[in-house]
């Protein structure tokens, strides 16, 4: 019944926009002048809310004058006949506004016609939007009304409708990040982090494409940040397109769950950018205060060098010398030091692998997802979560700038490819030695 509904409603709405593109007459408002005068006094809104609501109903006036004819003008072909008029609404900044709808009727079918105007003018989509986008920026269910309302009359702005129609707002963001094709972007670096979100773990995957765009790919709830739970992450990625035959840049923390997951589903394709930043952290935890400051100017200055020899040299360096007071500090430095400097063997500009050498594009996701998230008392619902996280990637997404550097991305994809290259040729290399030896 519903499917009929709106099946019904959408070609009105199409026979409306028909009439409109084919000259229809001008819609004309007769509006006296006293009134003009008292609502400018108010103030310019007032004047131009009351223009808009006067010109909606003009407007449906005319489509039942289009559909039935002129009012007390015989005509022996009609179709329709007036029947009456209700008290509807529009959907005006956000608001429901009361306005009188007229009502027709068709002879033959005996039933009502809908206005395709009038279906226009109340499209519950736009006050879902205007919802979801001014929670984003942090106005709360219990103030809408109190900031929103400009009309007197006004009506549906009470904290349970507003939460209802944020809910839907909310679940086709949720569907929007879990369901868009992927296919048509060219995705040359991928971030995945995890982090714990109200007592449960979110894994993230964010891309950056060929333009300096970034995009979230998609988001996974589970238990723990395990290789399961990302392996599920990045196959549901390849049903929507995305290809991981091709060489990419990963961009990780220390998660050996995630590395595993994205190396069964990437294999020689992958190239791993461990986090400097969460490198960094990690071996000053290890140490007391008073070294930190010194130990991370080191390792940030060996991060900033251009050639690999001499990052490497710089960072054995400071191991062999954290190594007799501090084994934990020098073994953190270690492991996984060869591709906490990837970007530098790549040969990548210093902007760009400045961009690219982080998690931090999505560590600030999270921070916004946090802020946002504060407005929430209780936490209730099967996709209670999934929909507020959901909704906050999405309005940071578009807040996004391109990425620094993003003109050199292209240097980037190059040198993968030459590495990628590299790679199987040392492989094709190392199993024909192989077989001779056998």
């Amino acid at each position: 019944m519903k499917q009929q509904y709106q099946s019904t409603t959408a070609k009105a709405v199409n026979q409306f926009r028909d009439w409109a593109a084919q000259g229809a007459g001008p819609i004309q408002l007769q509006f006296p002048a006293p009134d003009i005068v008292r609502l400018a006094e108010q103030g310019l809104g007032e004047l131009l809310r009351q223009l808009g609501k006067m010109f909606i109903e003009e407007v449906l006036e005319a489509e039942a004058g289009q559909i039935v004819g002129e009012r007390s003008k015989p005509a022996a072909d009609r179709q329709a006949y007036r029947w009456g008029s209700e008290q509807g609404y529009c959907v005006i900044d956000g608001q429901k506004v009361p306005i009188a709808r007229p009502r027709v009727r068709s002879k033959m079918h005996n039933r009502e016609i809908p206005l395709g105007s009038y279906e226009l003018f109340q499209r519950a989509s736009l006050l879902e939007e205007n919802v979801w986008h001014k929670i984003m920026y942090g106005l709360t269910t219990r103030g809408y009304k109190q900031v929103v309302q400009q009309f007197s009359e006004a009506y549906g702005l009470e904290k349970s409708t507003v939460s209802e129609h944020f809910i839907e707002a909310s679940r086709k963001k949720l569907q929007t990040v879990m369901t868009r094709s992927l296919g048509n972007l060219a995705i040359c670096v991928m971030m995945i982090d995890g982090t714990i979100f109200k007592g449960f773990n979110l894994v993230v995957a964010i891309g950056i494409d060929r333009f300096g765009h970034k995009i979230v790919l998609g988001l996974r709830q589970g238990a723990t940040e395990n290789a399961a739970v990302v392996g599920e992450l990045l196959e549901e990625l390849a049903e929507r397109g995305l290809d991981f035959t091709q060489p990419r840049l990963y961009v990780v923390d220390g998660s050996k769950a995630i590395r595993r997951a994205i190396v069964d589903h990437a294999g020689d394709a992958a190239f791993f950018q461990r986090c400097q930043v969460h490198k960094i952290r990690n071996v000053c935890e290890h140490l007391p205060e008073a070294q930190r400051h010194a130990v991370r100017y080191q390792m940030r200055c060996a991060y900033e060098m251009t050639s690999i020899a001499d990052s490497k040299q710089s960072l054995f360096k400071l191991h062999d010398a954290l190594l007799p007071a501090n084994p934990s500090a020098a073994a953190s430095l270690a492991e996984g030091m060869e591709e906490t400097l990837t970007v530098i063997d790549l040969g990548i500009a210093p902007m760009l692998r400045r961009s690219i050498s982080s998690t931090n594009g999505i560590e600030s996701s999270f921070s916004v997802c946090a802020r946002i998230c504060r407005q929430v008392k209780r936490w209730q619902g099967s996709d209670h979560r999934l929909r507020w996280v959901a909704s906050t990637l999405l309005f940071a997404e578009s807040r996004w700038s391109r990425l620094h550097g993003y003109r050199h991305i292209s240097v980037l994809v190059s040198a993968l490819k030459t590495a990628y290259a590299l790679r199987l040729q040392q492989q094709r290399a190392a199993l024909r030695r192989q077989v001779t030896a056998a």
